[in-house]
């Protein structure tokens, strides 16, 4: 089952501990992380079920490209990170 963590900035908010799942894609995977905890959805995905701007999605280190339908693959094995984008000066 691939890994899903969030980071500690998203965790000040809403309660999201790393879980293991099953699922093929990014979409599948965070459709079963929000089944667990459906008040995370908001933070993560808007309205319409699009990953908000100030999201980012990682899949073994690398930033997904589908950003609407999240269909980017998930493997088994996979380390799926979820962060909000920071910025500052």
């Amino acid at each position: 089952m691939a890994t899903v963590t969030f980071t500690p900035n998203l965790k000040r908010h809403v309660e999201c501990p790393t879980e293991a799942v099953a699922g093929s894609t990014v979409r599948a995977v965070l459709d079963v992380v929000f089944a667990h905890n459906p008040r995370l959805r908001g933070y993560v995905l808007d309205d319409q079920g699009v990953l908000r701007k100030h999201m980012m999605v990682f899949v073994d280190g690398q930033q997904i490209e589908d950003r609407d339908h999240l269909s980017d693959p998930v493997r088994e094995a996979s380390e799926v990170y979820v962060m909000q984008a920071l910025s500052g000066g």
